[in-house]
């Protein structure tokens, strides 16, 4: 009799990470529905941006090639949210910009307003687990998120190969 856990035939990791990102949709699509962001919530959202179906100017293709952070606080526009990503107008550098992002490229959540915060498995392989979030790139006030560890959900499955 062995002590190894048999790897599993059902894919737990990928089923509670679909589920956690369902999450973000909900959110997002609470926010877009009402019009704006309720009391003083605001939201970091970090992404693979070469994931398939992420769709972003080239500029910040080229000037973020693996994963960027954006805010959705005050200066957003047309967030559009339906089952399988959202889009938002943002402004980087004083030029407005429409992006496309689906749950699946996301790889962060996190509303600093109550210190809630998702981290998810890049779609390519294992994570890092759990980490700071770099700072939000589209134009808007600089908020410094409360990194206490409350209200943080992280989830790292690893697979024994």
């Amino acid at each position: 009799m062995s002590d190894m856990l048999p790897d599993s035939l059902i894919p737990y990791d990928e089923i509670v990470q679909e589920a956690l990102r369902a999450v973000v949709g909900r959110v997002l699509g609470t926010v877009a529905e009402s019009g704006g962001l309720p009391g003083e919530h605001h939201f970091y959202i970090t992404f693979k941006t070469q994931a398939p179906g992420v769709d972003i100017p080239q500029r910040l293709i080229e000037r973020f090639p693996d994963e960027m952070t954006i805010v959705l606080q005050n200066r957003f526009w047309d967030l559009t949210v339906d089952q399988e990503r959202f889009s938002v107008g943002l402004s980087f550098n004083q030029v407005p910009s429409k992006l496309v992002i689906p749950y699946s490229a996301i790889t962060g959540f996190h509303d600093p307003t109550v210190n809630f915060e998702l981290r998810f498995q890049a779609q390519e392989g294992p994570g890092d687990g759990p980490g700071g979030h770099d700072p939000a790139e589209n134009d808007g006030p600089t908020v410094t998120p409360v990194e206490d560890g409350s209200n943080v959900v992280a989830v790292d499955f690893k697979r024994k190969k």
